[in-house]
């Protein structure tokens, strides 16, 4: 199949470009060439902005693209630009598990480090509630680790386009692993680059469905090979989901580090760790329809898990780490 890959040059999108290559599919990548990599799959690139509707429909018709898959939509205006230029052709869009409204009540009551509010049931079926109309634009004002702009950033807004045009959508639990922006395991990881020998934490008991780069790809090559979730949204994640005790000993292990987790009150919890406390909605989403749909696994967790921290290890963020924090918490257990 000829597919061109809308973005394709940051985390999730390399992933993809590499899985679709080795899969023997022939890709193209269309971007404003503003984030090219020496470490980039060889593929052809072409720069154009994806609103300029003309430029990109012309890409995709030089290409001979019989298919899309656009790993940065984040608008209703990146999703209403993108399917004029698409001309009827297959697509499958990336979307989260933050359309849900568990995603909504687990902000406000993070954000308030307490589980006050009511609660959604888990795991999330494709079915479950939505955010409401009050529930739009959750984002707005704050400074997203990928440099997205989040003024009218609204995966909702997405999907309402996509899906009425027949596309696949994913509807991705975290993703983790090389090259993600947000760096998940940071949170244990950055303790661990500075020697730290104890880690203050919370109760550890949140629950959110992750995802390894690699398994997504996989995800998005089944849904281009098979069209079997064109028209739906599919949840993306792995079946069983560690706690985030569990998740921080596992990238410990993974880092072979022997650092103790201890447990100090939620109050005393530095901002980066407020999620091993308590909190009342967890995000677990059920992905029965993609593994029945597509033929979808995952990885061994465990193997993904390491293969994530090696490469995050050996390339650290820049910048100092403060953890007096963590100094201050650890007087409070």
């Amino acid at each position: 199949m000829r597919v061109t890959v809308l973005g394709g040059t940051r985390f999730i999108g390399v992933a993809v470009v590499k899985e679709l290559l080795a899969a023997g599919h022939e890709v193209s990548v269309a971007h404003r060439g503003v984030s090219e990599r020496d470490d980039a799959p060889q593929a052809p690139h072409v720069h154009v902005d994806r609103h300029d509707r003309d430029g990109l429909r012309a890409a995709l018709k030089a290409f001979r693209a019989e298919a899309v898959v656009d790993t940065n939509a984040y608008t209703r205006a990146d999703a209403e630009d993108a399917l004029a230029a698409l001309d009827g052709r297959a697509a499958v869009v990336l979307s989260s598990c933050d359309v849900y409204r568990a995603f909504a009540t687990l902000l406000a009551d993070a954000s308030a480090r307490a589980g006050a509010g009511p609660t959604d049931a888990v795991p999330l079926s494709e079915d479950a509630a939505m955010r409401g109309p009050q529930q739009r634009y959750l984002f707005r004002g704050e400074i997203h680790p990928a440099g997205v702009d989040t003024q009218d950033y609204e995966n909702l807004d997405v999907e309402d386009v996509v899906l009425q045009a027949g596309a696949t959508v994913l509807r991705l639990g975290v993703v983790y692993g090389a090259r993600d922006p947000v760096r998940r395991e940071e949170f244990i990881l950055r303790r661990v680059r500075a020697g730290r020998r104890q880690i203050p934490f919370g109760t550890g008991t949140f629950l959110w469905s992750r995802c390894w780069v690699r398994d997504v790809a996989v995800a998005v090559r089944l849904a281009l090979e098979t069209g079997a979730g064109a028209g739906q949204a599919l949840n993306v994640a792995e079946p069983a989901t560690w706690s985030m005790q569990q998740w921080a000993r596992e990238i410990l292990a993974a880092a072979g580090s022997d650092a103790e987790l201890v447990r100090v009150p939620d109050t005393a919890l530095p901002d980066d760790l407020a999620l091993t406390g308590a909190v009342a909605q967890h995000v677990l989403i059920d992905s029965t329809r993609a593994r029945t749909q597509l033929g979808w696994s995952t990885t061994d967790p465990t193997e993904a898990l390491q293969a994530s921290v090696a490469w995050h290890l050996a390339h650290p963020p820049p910048g100092a780490t403060d953890l007096a924090a963590d100094d201050h918490a650890l007087t409070q257990n």
